[in-house]
């Protein structure tokens, strides 16, 4: 039976910081050796902003080649760790592929830790001006000629509040904030998020959480085994193919911290430990408040599958 056109698009959003569990859960859910409910009816489509770099494995923790087997992916390996990737290419993406995966009577899966990513899915972005060209442009030539560090400044006392949000490093939202700013007098931060769930879509969201010393203690073995993979050589070898400190991709928690000046080794990884155990909790604040969504212990796997199992129920008496 093919899904009908006029109903909402069922998705299951699973949130989850690095080292939470949240792969090894959607491996034993709605992998090859799953639950026979879900067994070829779902598909993945990750939420990580740095999944979708190519070369860029270790470091990301980004799935196997034998767990992709296990279950398709989408948004993986689909851009150069030199290419911009934000928000609104990644709900386009996403869009995209829930459309297409649902096209085929299957359940799209959004699951990922990056927190600003899922929670615009769920919501949408905030309605602002449109791009003006002549701006950007100009905005683009005070990049080159002043750099990142002036434009930051400008956006300080123009937009604090997105200052702070923004990575000061992060060229294109920088540029963003400031065309914003200059099309219309108002800073991007007083663009509100909507407050309700986009209607095209039918959501179970799904938000899995460990106690913070036992999070942090999987991190850390997290960081280890990283650098007992590769991680180092894996960074040398991107910088070989000429992706530096200023690639969209390589400012991530993993890659960043080898650029900072004065580090040996050891400091490089006690850095990435302390990095992802504070973004782990900065994740966590993107996801409160969404409507709906649930909160369970990575640990409650019969208790999570049991909502599953009734969200897909659900869908395929609507199909």
């Amino acid at each position: 039976m093919r899904p009908r056109t006029d109903t909402k698009i069922p998705v299951v959003v699973i949130f989850a910081p690095t080292a939470c569990g949240k792969t090894a859960l959607i491996e034993k859910t709605f992998g090859k050796g799953g639950l026979a409910v879900f067994k070829d009816r779902a598909e993945i489509i990750s939420a990580d902003s740095q999944s979708v770099y190519r070369g860029m494995n270790i470091g990301t923790a980004k799935p196997s080649a034998g767990e992709m087997e296990q279950i398709p992916y989408h948004l993986v390996n689909i851009a150069d760790p030199s290419e911009q990737f934000g928000a609104g290419e990644f709900i386009e993406y996403a869009d995209r592929a829930c459309k297409d995966i649902y096209s085929r009577s299957k359940i799209p899966v959004l699951a990922g830790g990056t927190g600003f990513y899922i929670r615009n899915f769920l919501l949408g972005l905030p309605v602002t001006p449109a791009s003006d060209p002549a701006i950007r442009e100009s905005l683009k030539q005070r990049l080159e000629s002043a750099g990142s560090q002036s434009l930051y400044a400008e956006l300080a006392i123009a937009d604090p509040v997105s200052a702070k949000r923004i990575n000061p490093h992060d060229n294109y939202r920088i540029l963003r904030a400031l065309e914003v700013y200059y099309t219309c007098g108002r800073p991007l931060s007083s663009f509100a998020l909507p407050s309700e769930p986009r209607k095209q879509y039918d959501f179970l969201t799904i938000i899995l959480t460990r106690p913070r010393e036992e999070l942090f203690s999987r991190i850390d073995e997290r960081v280890e085994k990283m650098f007992s993979e590769g991680l180092e050589e894996e960074v040398q070898s991107l910088v070989k193919k000429g992706y530096g400190a200023d690639s969209p991709g390589m400012k991530a928690i993993g890659y960043s911290e080898f650029f900072i000046p004065g580090l040996n080794t050891a400091q490089i990884k006690e850095r990435i430990k302390l990095d992802s155990r504070h973004y782990a909790k900065k994740q966590y604040t993107f996801m409160r408040g969404i409507p709906g969504a649930k909160t369970f212990s990575a640990d409650d796997e019969e208790v999570i599958q049991s909502e599953l199992k009734l969200f897909f129920r659900s869908a395929a008496k609507a199909e």
